[in-house]
């Protein structure tokens, strides 16, 4: 059976605010972030949503207690759907790190990072592990880029140069996937 998966990325940082990648460093929700944390709970709670998976880096696990704290509904931590760890460059502004991306498509980020084939790998390594006991459910997912661009190439096969080299755009209305 399929498992329905509704993503979401972390509500907006204060790093995301001041052009900061945070990678592995656990960041935390701006003013505007739980505002937008509290939105997404009223517009996901009666969506079906069996399980809420949450990265365990605090941004995304706020975003997480904020929108679905209280609801009841099991609100489950992996720290598979972490960002990519840019290593050294964690806390560095984004356009550096965005910059040399595809330098880094299958190379580790230097001082213990690792590449964005890995980052993709160890998410998809969760998604994998989904249906042992969520097949059949709609599940929501927060996390990160990294986790965006494993259900992309899960789902569709999309290369990982393809998926680093191209654009992200965000989306309050987040994305829909299906696990097989």
């Amino acid at each position: 059976m399929a498992i329905d998966v509704v993503f979401e990325t972390h509500a907006l940082s204060e790093d995301n605010e001041r052009g900061i990648a945070t990678g592995w460093l656990p960041g935390r929700l701006s003013d505007r972030g739980r505002r937008n944390a509290a939105d997404l709970g009223r517009r996901r709670r009666d969506d079906g949503i069996a399980a809420v998976f949450t990265s365990d880096l605090r941004r995304a696990a706020e975003t997480a207690e904020i929108a679905f704290g209280g609801t009841g509904l099991p609100i489950l931590h992996d720290w598979r759907l972490r960002e990519c760890d840019f290593g050294a460059r964690n806390g560095s502004p984004g356009a550096d790190v965005k910059r040399d991306r595809l330098d880094y498509c299958d190379r580790p980020y230097p001082g213990g990072g690792e590449s964005h084939a890995q980052a993709i790998a160890r998410v998809a390594r969760c998604l994998a592990d989904l249906p042992t006991r969520w097949a059949g459910t709609r599940i929501m997912l927060i996390g990160h880029l990294a986790t965006y661009r494993a259900l992309e190439h899960v789902t569709t096969g999309r290369t990982v140069r393809d998926l680093v080299g191209s654009e992200f755009e965000w989306r309050a209305e987040g994305w829909e996937y299906q696990l097989p």
